[in-house]
């Protein structure tokens, strides 16, 4: 008899370390999503939002910040590669035909908001502009190869382009260009940085183009692709994306100082706007002008 129990209590063990290194395994077996690494206020907010996405669904991810953060175009390569699962960008034509897109601005739309920056005491220069032919009166200053000049010049605004972004600042101070556009989450962090310059947040306009902000994964990828769009719709409708986007630093930054609601806004078109951009989806994108607290 204490043979028998002895087999019995060896086995029962042997059955706990079993069931016990089944859910480990479970758990271990998590498939890994490699991830840029950084710290900015875009890469934390993509990261934090991918991982709640993920949790919506019944397989599980991991995600895991293995590589050094770099330009746009290395980083874009390596995902080609397949030495990157996810990364996250400002979409353009040439993107989208490179890289599998899902299609849900995961910023919606907030990043295609822009306010300007000015030279302290220039305020009056801008109080009596109420639309986009008013706006063409004064200078605007942008890095020479972004996307948004090319939006800026489409329109026809009067653009000075300049190299270094460095060097924007210290020409607006100097008076070279009247106003500088920025994202509406970035002249108060920026202005900041450069406390000795004399600059000010334009009080009155909002310039807008839609700018869509989205995950990107590998052409080849198209159930990890099709995982997160369901992942976000899910977010979406349970309101958990809604409470993740409102709760961000950085758009409570912006709610609490750009004052959104109350500016006279002009819209610009984005001629390099992909076809199938989900412009129609209402649901997708923030409007400032129907936001309550």
């Amino acid at each position: 008899m204490s043979q028998i129990y002895k087999t019995f209590r060896s086995q029962s063990t042997m059955c706990g370390l079993l069931l016990f290194l089944l859910c480990f395994s479970l758990e271990a077996g998590a498939k890994p999503l490699r991830v840029v690494e950084g710290s900015n206020s875009i890469e934390t907010y993509a990261r934090g939002l991918l991982t709640l996405v993920l949790s919506k669904l019944p397989e599980k991810y991991e995600i895991e910040q293995t590589i050094a953060g770099n330009s746009e175009e290395r980083m874009v390569s390596m995902l080609m590669d397949n030495q990157l699962d996810v990364v996250w960008y400002a979409t353009t034509n040439d993107l989208e035909e490179r890289l599998q897109p899902i299609r849900i601005c995961i910023y919606r739309g907030l990043l295609g908001y822009r306010v300007l920056m000015i030279k302290k005491g220039t305020q009056h220069k801008f109080d009596g502009i109420k639309n986009l032919e008013d706006l063409k009166r004064v200078s605007l200053g942008q890095g020479r190869f972004w996307a948004d000049t090319n939006v800026l010049t489409a329109n026809h605004l009067n653009v000075v382009k300049v190299l270094k972004y460095e060097g924007l600042f210290y020409m607006l101070d100097g008076e070279r260009f009247d106003a500088f556009p920025r994202g509406a989450h970035e002249p108060w962090s920026e202005m900041q940085r450069y406390p000795k310059l004399a600059l000010d947040v334009e009080q009155n306009l909002l310039i807008s183009y839609t700018n869509p902000f989205y995950f990107f994964v590998n052409k080849s990828n198209t159930k990890l692709a099709a995982e997160i769009e369901r992942g976000l719709r899910i977010a979406i409708e349970d309101g958990s994306f809604d409470e993740y986007f409102f709760n961000d630093p950085t758009v409570q930054d912006v709610m609490a100082k750009a004052n959104l609601k109350n500016r006279s806004l002009i819209k610009l078109d984005n001629p390099g706007l992909p076809k199938k951009t989900p412009v129609d989806d209402a649901s997708l994108w923030f409007d400032p002008y129907s936001f309550t607290e």
